[in-house]
């Protein structure tokens, strides 16, 4: 197009409206997500009967996916690190303080990524050539608080339905739930798109998802400061 000049002018305008088309059509969908997401909320709540126990499970689930990541990113993370590089993981931990908190406000990784670049070429002295070639592939393939989430997700949901996993449906659940990690996209609540896989994997409701919605951004927040 660009060396055939002004006879690929209206394929380029083409595209360019049809650029703006869509840019239209996300500002659209981004203004009523929020009453499509609480509609999906208030009517799962609706058809609950009881609303009691469902909010303490619901509860537990956060409790325990916190500290899930807890214990992840605070002893197993810090062990790899200290086994492979030998240097103390806190003072790595203190370098990355403010990608951690920009992960912990976008939920995601890849909105992360330039605050990361700064603070390990800055703070810690990571060669240039290193953080671009790693960090854009990790911000992707290392989900693994992404993992985490789902997996105890999927173990909630059967909780909560009364059905009983047996182990070679909890290692199906866990095995998916870390390929699914790996395919999902470094956005925010991309993980509600690949749970579907995992829900399916072993025959649970997905319809069920629409409770975690409500919980989804804080605890992808925290998923995101543990890859961050």
């Amino acid at each position: 197009m660009g060396q055939m000049g002004e006879q690929a002018k209206p394929m380029a305008d083409f595209f360019n409206i049809l650029n703006e088309i869509i840019m239209q059509l996300v500002s659209m969908i981004m203004w009523y997500s929020p009453f499509g997401i609480a509609s999906l909320i208030c009517g799962k709540l609706a058809g609950l009967q009881d609303l009691e126990l469902v909010a303490r499970q619901l509860g537990m689930y956060m409790v325990t996916v916190a500290l899930g990541l807890l214990l992840h990113g605070a002893l197993v993370l810090p062990l790899i690190f200290f086994g492979v590089t030998r240097q103390n993981p806190f003072a790595f931990y203190a370098g990355i303080f403010q990608a951690w908190l920009t992960a912990l406000g976008t939920a995601s990784s890849a909105g992360t990524l330039p605050v990361t670049f700064r603070c390990l070429e800055e703070n810690l002295g990571v060669d240039r050539r290193v953080t671009r070639l790693v960090l854009p592939i990790g911000a992707t393939i290392n989900m693994d608080g992404t993992a985490l989430y789902e997996a105890v997700a999927a173990i909630f949901i059967a909780q909560m339905n009364n059905i009983a996993l047996d182990g070679g449906q909890i290692a199906t659940v866990s095995l998916t739930a870390t390929l699914a990690s790996v395919g999902a996209a470094s956005i925010p609540s991309a993980g509600l798109v690949t749970m579907l896989l995992i829900l399916t994997a072993v025959g649970l409701p997905t319809q069920d998802i629409s409770l975690l919605i409500a919980v989804d951004w804080l605890l992808k927040g925290a998923g995101g400061m543990g890859r961050g």
